[in-house]
């Protein structure tokens, strides 16, 4: 077996261990309720310290401009997710109209 394999199914096993071992605790211990609406936050902070940066930043610069490619994929896919609330439709028209928008700017 490779380095790259055995890499791979061990970087599996810590994190299946690491999400099961939450899963355990959390149906042991009772979490408070304002433990609970703070942790309502977490995924959409988590989700938009990943998203502004590669959406914003595009080149290590704030882009604001009509020719930021990201920035104009990622208003649309907004829209679509505020109008439809479909995720994986969400997906694919932001990445349709990135590829579309980076195609004409080649």
């Amino acid at each position: 077996m490779s380095w790259l394999w055995l890499t791979m199914l061990v970087a599996g096993l810590l994190t299946y261990a690491i999400r099961l071992s939450f899963i355990q605790l959390f149906t042991r211990i009772e979490i408070s309720q304002p433990v609970r609406r703070a942790l309502r936050y977490v995924p959409p902070a988590v989700l938009t310290a990943i998203l502004f940066p590669e959406l914003l930043l595009p080149a290590g610069q704030l882009d604001l401009s009509a020719g930021n490619s990201r920035l104009l994929a990622g208003l649309v896919a907004s829209m679509v997710a505020w109008r439809t609330k479909n995720a994986f439709l969400t997906i694919l028209v932001g990445m349709l109209v990135l590829l579309l928008l980076q195609s004409f700017q080649g």
